[in-house]
């Protein structure tokens, strides 16, 4: 059976006064239907970069420099700016991490909804704005009637993003890219907003793709997880093999900053060293290497993927050669 979303060495650049730099470097990975995958990894890594680029939103200066992205069997980069409004937005969806940014302030929630609904459907005004009033109660909106009149500003965060979910749901997507769509939400309404999202999901049989930081939300989400680092995929694998073996150290390094339920009352959490390099395009050698206490001579050379089974690799010659475990190569 063919993937629902098919990325192939998609590679994208943003150009500036001070040159072009890659920010996205040949990346591969795949979403099957009704599968949820999550990108995650610290903030400059490239996630929501991947996400605007399949969604052709990147906006002045950003451009896919290479590689292709097939949707539904079509290259959506290779579509015209009005072909891919066709699906961008009907079967192609994003929630973005910011609410009241990515609503129009001018206009109320009602409006919006119930023109995102006629752009991409047939409905009237009058069917089209029963839909809206349908969807918002089905988000959990309280008194969606009364919704439909509000203006964004005059919405708590959590009922903006219930806003946001509905519009992006108006017209059965079949796939949903949430990027970081519980940030500025306090823990209640993070958890009440991604229990919706997962129950409409299996629903409507919906793929999604997850951009977070939020190790513990990728547990409790995820079919498949991708950790990026420095624009590229450093680990990719199914997410019940993944937690229980991570093979990159920048992986097991995610893993050691949180909590788990299972840790001994002594356990300490641990930060990573340093930072995300701001230029990361120029370097040769593995990017995670000046942070990384397992770090030999062979990291400064390229990095390949390295297949460990079971559907997990790694771009990481020490965890190849077993030194990360202190075992014999």
């Amino acid at each position: 059976m063919p993937h629902l979303l098919e990325v192939h060495n998609l590679t994208t650049a943003f150009t500036g006064d001070y040159g072009t730099h890659t920010t996205v470097d040949h990346i591969d990975f795949y979403v099957d239907q009704g599968e949820v995958v999550c990108i995650v990894g610290e903030s400059g890594c490239g996630k929501s970069v991947t996400s605007l680029s399949i969604m052709g939103l990147l906006g002045r200066g950003g451009a896919v420099t290479d590689g292709s992205v097939f949707f539904a069997g079509k290259n959506i980069l290779s579509m015209t700016e009005q072909e891919l409004d066709r699906i961008r937005g009907n079967e192609l969806t994003m929630i973005f991490q910011d609410p009241l940014t990515s609503l129009n302030p001018l206009f109320t929630i009602g409006n919006q909804i119930t023109e995102s609904i006629r752009a991409h459907t047939d409905l009237t005004r009058k069917e089209a704005k029963e839909r809206a009033v349908d969807l918002l109660a089905q988000v959990g909106m309280p008194e969606a009637q009364e919704a439909m009149k509000k203006y964004p500003h005059t919405l708590s965060g959590g009922m903006r993003q219930r806003a946001m979910i509905a519009m992006a749901l108006s017209c059965d997507p079949k796939l949903l890219i949430a990027d970081e769509p519980t940030t500025a939400l306090d823990v209640t309404i993070q958890a009440q907003i991604m229990g919706l999202l997962n129950q409409l999901r299996r629903e409507r049989n919906m793929s999604m793709i997850l951009i977070t930081h939020d190790i513990g939300l990728v547990a409790n989400m995820a079919d498949r997880v991708l950790v990026m680092y420095a624009g590229q995929i450093i680990e990719e694998g199914n997410a019940d093999e993944l937690f229980a073996n991570p093979r990159h150290p920048y992986t097991k390094a995610l893993l050691n900053t949180v909590p788990s339920i299972r840790d001994s009352a002594d356990r300490k959490l641990q930060a990573i060293p340093g930072m995300v390099p701001e230029r990361y395009d120029d370097i040769a050698g593995c990017r995670f290497a000046d942070r990384c206490p397992h770090r030999t001579g062979a990291c400064d050379g390229p990095q390949l993927l390295y297949s460990f089974g079971k559907g997990q690799a790694a771009r990481c010659v020490v965890a190849a050669n077993g030194h990360d475990r202190g075992e014999t190569p």
